[in-house]
């Protein structure tokens, strides 16, 4: 048997609704695909001309307390056409970035990135596109 599947979409749960679709919108240029609104929570889809795959904002009606992101998330991760730009840019932007980092082992460079972090905690690895390492 021989499945492929196709990564289509990830979900993080959020507190503030324009608070989140700001950060995503301006940070990585994410826009709202489409909104489904249930009577105790939203969905709302993320997307750009990038990919297919879609960033999923649930957001439960009523929450008033962050989420607790605990220590099993790991990060979300986008690539970019200029990693040192975009840091430029998202440090002047005000976001929370880290330094940009080099990942080597054992002279073979895996990526060259730096993390970005939303409004409610998620991490997002930024990496450079095309670089030496396994990212597109």
């Amino acid at each position: 048997m021989n499945i492929v599947a196709k990564m289509i979409h990830s979900m993080l749960r959020v507190l503030d609704e324009a608070r989140s679709l700001a950060f995503y919108e301006e940070a990585l240029g994410l826009k709202v695909a489409d909104r489904v609104v249930f009577d105790s929570f939203t969905l709302i889809y993320l997307a750009n001309a990038e990919q297919t795959f879609e960033l999923e904002l649930t957001i439960n009606h009523g929450r008033k307390e962050a989420y607790a992101l605990g220590d099993g998330y790991g990060h979300l991760a986008v690539s970019v056409e200029d990693l040192a730009s975009e840091h430029a840019r998202m440090e002047e932007a005000g976001f929370t970035i880290t330094p940009i980092k080099t990942l080597e082992n054992n002279g073979r460079t895996i990526g060259t990135f730096f993390f970005l972090t939303d409004p409610d905690g998620y991490k997002i690895e930024v990496l450079q596109r095309g670089a030496p390492g396994r990212f597109l």
